[in-house]
């Protein structure tokens, strides 16, 4: 091993390979890099990704992207980082090290290394992390639990992980979510939800939600909406309504409304024309 004075001379030529007014080299903790003190010392002296280079590829930078060149170069090294100081290079090392020593991540105070982890756990402890502080930790929990025990998180407090969860919970188990008190949940709850669950839907209080309602309901119930407060649901009825539903409609209060309950009528006559013709 080379000792400090020897490496605080080596020339630093990594510089050229940097892009033109790439971050300058710094020490995570602040201050200039001085591969002396660096545990990884050794590396300095080997060829190319064989070794390591301040300013593109090295542990003590503050710049994630030279660390994560570093672990690119020596993957192994991954299990020996977990317990750093420095987050970025927890989050980084965690790509590279054993899916057996991830679990003693699960708890790091930093959410940029859990999430790291989320991506790689075994879907047997992914689960401890479904009740994570930080949303963007639960988001990527329900994108990857399996479907029914995705079912402990309907009722997470933020509503972007409960719109995921909306999306992947099982059809038996969706009915569970049709009044959740946000919107956006219910409104990816009735792009899924099948008969009879989504006819109880009809009665929502957001006219967006009673919009897919309306292009899903099987087309003899659409009367239930043919008299629907907002004209959007009421036009949405008129793409798909019976005969006897067009006939409530063609009256409506909105130009639009019934002119697309005119060409559904249209159409109609035109089908049947063809069908006895």
């Amino acid at each position: 091993m080379m000792n400090a004075a020897v490496m605080t001379t080596l020339p630093v030529v990594a510089h050229l390979r940097a892009p033109a007014g790439d971050i300058p080299s710094q020490h995570w903790q602040g201050g200039p890099l001085n591969c002396g003190v660096c545990c990884y010392a050794d590396l300095r002296g080997r060829p190319g990704e064989q070794g390591c280079e301040p300013g593109h590829a090295c542990l003590q930078d503050v710049y994630a992207r030279r660390i994560d060149r570093f672990f690119r170069w020596h993957p192994r090294l991954g299990d020996e980082q977990l317990t750093h100081a420095y987050f970025e290079v927890r989050a980084i090392a965690a790509r590279h090290a054993s899916v057996f020593r991830l679990p003693t991540l699960i708890d790091d105070p930093d959410e940029t290394v859990r999430l790291q982890i989320v991506l790689r756990l075994p879907l047997a402890q992914l689960s401890r992390l479904a009740n994570d502080p930080h949303r963007e930790v639960r988001i990527r929990v329900a994108q990857r639990l399996s479907p029914t025990t995705l079912a402990t998180m309907r009722n997470d407090p933020d509503y972007g992980v409960r719109e995921l969860v909306a999306l992947r919970l099982p059809l038996a188990i969706l009915p569970t979510m049709a009044s959740d008190p946000d919107r956006a949940v219910r409104m990816r709850v009735a792009q899924r939800l099948e008969m009879p669950a989504l006819l109880r839907m009809t009665n929502d209080s957001e006219p967006e939600v009673r919009r897919i309602v309306a292009e899903r309901l099987p087309a003899p119930l659409l009367s239930r909406l043919a008299l629907d407060a907002d004209w959007r649901v009421r036009w949405e009825v008129a793409q798909r309504a019976d005969a006897s539903t067009c006939d409530l409609m063609r009256d409506d209060d909105d130009a639009e409304v019934r002119q697309a309950v005119r060409e559904r009528q249209a159409c109609e006559v035109t089908r049947i024309g063809v069908a006895h013709g």
